[in-house]
């Protein structure tokens, strides 16, 4: 099997994993380990810049201009780490999935309104879909399930700024976690200061697991770029959705979280919308929707 795909597939099974990982510090709270991830991540992101003896070239591509950019991104992946771990510790995992699944959809639509961008009439059909998914799903939920929507917004909005951004997904996380290291190191450092931080005083597992977040963002985003390299973009389209899929397995079957008939009937109509997407993009001219920029997602 091509290696590019490889990658791709471990990228995605990792982000598709990302509950459990989440799951098991799950009497952390939210804000402190979205602190640790950025922390940690930012460290590592150095360490990998200067291993790779980037540095240099790294330090040129920092101005005013990419710095605002970059600003407006960090605040928007921070929100949608943010939300996504609570919610999976809040046992809203099969909503998190959802959020996902719509989010090529989004992506979509905000093309056509920010970018200009012209849909084809069949292209169209699963935005409709997708709407009418969303609908049935809130009244089936007695509430629009602002989870999801939130998740798919934030993650769709930072899409759109880095499809502005000039810069690869390393430069730019690197930029996006060193623009919010400073704020999550003081705001952990008065945690530990008022003795309300769980790093130190949860246990070594618990320490190890803090520490390690930055590893499990950092890996699988490596691995996407090396697969967004070397194969082709629907290919990478089509491996986005293995991501939301075990996320949505792992609610249900491992967590155990109700899903009922009527829910399952709105899944499959945001499902069906994909489905229609995919195979219309890949008839039209085999290069689907870009992928879903650097999951953190999660």
């Amino acid at each position: 099997m091509n290696k590019g795909i490889l990658y791709g597939i471990g990228a995605y099974v990792a982000w598709g994993f990302f509950p459990i990982y989440w799951k098991m510090l799950h009497h952390v709270p939210a804000i402190q380990l979205i602190g640790h991830r950025i922390i940690w991540s930012f460290l590592l992101l150095i360490v990998v810049i200067l291993f790779t003896k980037q540095w240099t070239d790294f330090r040129k591509t920092v101005n005013v201009k990419v710095f605002r950019i970059y600003t407006i991104a960090a605040l928007l992946i921070g929100v949608n780490w943010f939300l996504y771990v609570w919610a999976v510790n809040a046992n809203f995992i099969v909503e998190t999935s959802l959020g996902y699944f719509i989010n090529p959809l989004l992506s979509v639509l905000m093309g056509v309104i920010f970018l200009k961008e012209r849909l084809r009439l069949a292209q169209w059909i699963p935005v409709l879909l997708a709407a009418i998914g969303v609908t049935y799903l809130t009244f089936v939920y007695g509430r629009p399930p602002y989870i999801a929507l939130s998740l798919a917004l934030s993650f769709g909005l930072y899409g759109l700024v880095k499809k502005l951004s000039p810069l690869g997904s390393l430069y730019g996380l690197t930029i996006e976690t060193g623009i919010l290291f400073i704020p999550a190191l003081l705001y952990l450092i008065v945690m530990q200061a008022k003795n309300t931080a769980s790093f130190l005083n949860t246990g070594i597992t618990s320490d190890m697991l803090m520490i390690g977040a930055g590893l499990v963002t950092t890996v699988p985003l490596l691995m996407f770029a090396s697969a967004a390299r070397s194969i082709p973009l629907w290919v990478v389209g089509l491996l986005q959705y293995i991501a939301p899929t075990l996320q949505f397995l792992i609610g249900v079957f491992i967590y155990k979280e109700p899903i009922s008939h009527n829910q399952l009937i709105g899944f499959g109509i945001v499902w069906a919308a994909l489905l229609v997407f995919l195979v219309e993009n890949y008839i039209a001219n085999r290069t689907p929707v870009e992928p879903i920029p650097e999951m953190g997602e999660g």
